[in-house]
Parts: structure tokens; C-alpha cells; sequence
């Protein structure tokens, strides 16, 4: 027994017209902070790519060896009349990282130092207190 199949001609003649030609990706992916650590005989190094952000948005914070980062980029509206946007594909908001380090920092000493959308930390290490040992009498 043969199967017979009918089709429909303008099912044939529509199919891909409503498919979007190009796909730009997914507009959920954020950005995120990008580190490297290194660690010298007294400090840590850090640095953090924080791209198209003004350093006054850039927030570090130090607690013990627990270090944070983040930043904030804000939109800024540039329409001249005249001009739709159509699509933008730039990142505007909040991101954040934080990251835990073997010995805790001596925030007094920290220095940062943002260039070319690099945060550079210089995080010295807090002397290493001596455990007491307590006689009992």
C-alpha cells in the first residue's frame, strides 16, 4: 500500500520569509569582571578589566581577605532629532566580583590605579600575628 502526501504550495512559498535573516545573540549576556591575582612576598596584585567605565564608578571593598569590586555604567542618551535607534548592543548597569585571597589585607596601605579600563590593586598583606601561648597556673 503507498502513502500519498499533499502538500500545500504556499506552505512551501512561505516558509523562511518570517525567519529573522540575522541572529545578534543573546542580550541577557552581562559583562563580567575579568581578573588576574598575583601574589608577591608582601602584597597581592590585581588586576581587573573594567572597560568603558569612569573610574568614580568603580567601588572597591576591603574586608579582612575578602576583596569586591564593582562598577556601574550608565546609559547615556545621545539621539539627535532625526535619528531612531534601532539596536544597541552596549551593556549599561551594574556588575561585580568578589573574591577571597589566602591572607587578610592591610587596608591602609592599598593603592588602585585605573588606566585603559584596567584596575590595577596593590593589596599588601597584613603582618602574620603570632599565636600567644598562655601558661596556665
Amino acid at each position: 500500500m503507498s502513502n500519498l502526501i499533499r502538500r500545500d504550495p504556499l506552505d512551501d512559498f512561505f516558509r523562511g520569509f518570517f525567519v529573522r535573516p540575522v541572529d545578534f545573540g543573546s542580550d541577557a549576556d552581562a559583562p563580567a569582571v575579568k581578573i588576574d591575582v598575583k601574589e608577591q612576598e608582601k602584597a597581592y596584585l590585581v588586576h581587573a578589566e573594567i572597560p568603558g567605565v569612569k573610574k568614580d564608578d568603580i567601588h572597591v571593598a576591603i574586608e579582612g581577605a575578602v576583596v569586591s569590586i564593582s562598577a556601574e555604567r550608565r546609559e547615556e542618551k545621545d539621539v539627535k532629532e532625526g535619528e531612531r535607534v534601532l539596536r544597541t548592543e552596549r551593556y549599561f548597569g551594574k556588575v561585580s566580583r568578589s573574591f577571597q585571597l589566602a591572607q587578610e589585607i592591610d587596608e591602609a596601605q592599598v593603592s588602585a590605579k585605573y588606566t585603559d579600563g584596567v584596575l590595577e590593586l596593590t593589596l599588601p598583606k597584613k603582618a602574620a600575628t603570632q599565636a600567644r601561648r598562655i601558661t596556665i597556673q
